[in-house]
């Protein structure tokens, strides 16, 4: 009897034995798994008062081994939660971290960053100046990162989009451009120079020619002069790549006339990017779609093709607006109430070019 009694008790430590090691290794697990999962969240996590209460009512009588579990916050503030948590009223919650800019002071940043450029430095002595003593540079760093801006200032003579505003009333760019057509000698290349007033969007295209020879391009330049003049659009600045086409004639001209000469830099097509687009979109929505016979054909389907674009054509870039509606015209159209109901029979497609330039206008009774 005494022999079995030892033997169940040898197996019961046997099976106990197993069990701790088992729970031993299911607690490995875990940690492990908690400190991936910790390795996921922020460095620093905020709990509420609920939240505490469960970890002390938990973790009170683990002793020493807390020094091993604990790992959203150390083991000694959960000691002294534990210990505050006996005293009268309880645990109570602490605010934690600075109180939060003034929201006025936030926009005041941001505008003065808006309106000038400048680093978080510069923009923390103006808030000095103007009495602001509660933010910090870091604080002002930190609200130029979430607003989208440089928390440095802009260096140098300004961005290439400021220039570009800046001078955009009298700006022009211009290039050229070619097609091959169809000619009793076979095919031959077109050559077309293109003019475009960058705030108005306004264009003038020469008549081509196969022969772009500089005496051509100076007919062309007058030609110009004389559009922009009854335009009543001012040539302060031309704009164009460096095309061998563009000689020094032809800059010695313009600037007799008063205008400024710009060249945009070496492999740098964004620069007269507004040109570039216009004769990107008169390729895709006109050229590409014709086989052209002759200098007589180019010039037609140009001519089309700009007044269509200047005076039916939406263009993005004006919200929508026509090149050739002056500023008073759209304020006045912008005035009149819009319809509740346009019926489809009350809307007229004016057609160029057999159909593959359209317009559609409102058919007034």
């Amino acid at each position: 009897m005494a022999n079995f009694r030892n033997v169940y008790n040898s197996l019961i430590l046997v099976i106990a034995g197993s069990t701790q090691r088992e729970l031993a290794r299911q607690v490995s697990y875990l940690k492990v798994e908690n400190a991936i999962l910790r390795s996921k969240l922020p460095k620093r996590i905020s709990l509420t008062e609920r939240e505490k209460n469960r970890l002390c009512r938990f973790a009170k009588n683990l002793g020493k081994a807390l020094d091993d579990i604990a790992t959203i916050v150390h083991a000694q503030t959960i000691r002294r939660w534990i210990r505050e948590a006996k005293k009268p009223g309880g645990l109570k919650s602490r605010k934690v971290g600075r109180k939060r800019t003034r929201e006025d002071i936030e926009k005041l940043v941001l505008k003065l960053a808006k309106d000038n450029g400048w680093g978080y430095t510069r923009i923390l002595g103006e808030l000095k100046k103007l009495g602001i003593e509660s933010i910090t540079r870091n604080t002002v760093k930190a609200i130029l990162i979430r607003g989208g801006y440089e928390t440095g200032p802009k260096r140098g003579p300004g961005t290439w989009d400021d220039f570009l505003k800046r001078h955009a009333k009298t700006l022009w760019q211009c290039d050229f451009f070619s097609k091959k057509v169809v000619t009793p000698r076979g095919l031959k290349d077109l050559y077309l120079l293109v003019f475009l007033h960058v705030e108005s969007r306004r264009v003038f295209i020469t008549p081509s020619t196969q022969h772009p020879n500089e005496a051509w391009v100076l007919d062309q330049t007058v030609a110009f002069q004389e559009h922009a003049e009854s335009e009543g659009i001012e040539v302060g600045m031309v704009m164009h790549d460096r095309d061998t086409k563009f000689t020094a004639s032809f800059d010695e001209a313009l600037k007799n006339d008063g205008s400024a000469i710009r060249k945009s830099a070496f492999r740098s097509p964004n620069q007269c990017a507004y040109v570039e687009r216009f004769i990107q979109t008169l390729q895709q929505e006109c050229l590409d779609h014709f086989f052209v016979f002759g200098e007589a054909h180019m010039d037609h389907l140009c001519s089309e093709f700009a007044e269509h674009y200047h005076d039916e054509r939406p263009h993005q870039g004006l919200g929508n607006a026509r090149p050739s509606v002056t500023m008073a015209e759209d304020q006045s159209n912008q005035q009149c109430e819009p319809p509740s109901r346009i019926p489809l029979t009350d809307v007229r497609c004016k057609q160029r070019l057999g159909g593959m330039l359209k317009s559609y206008t409102r058919h007034v009774a």
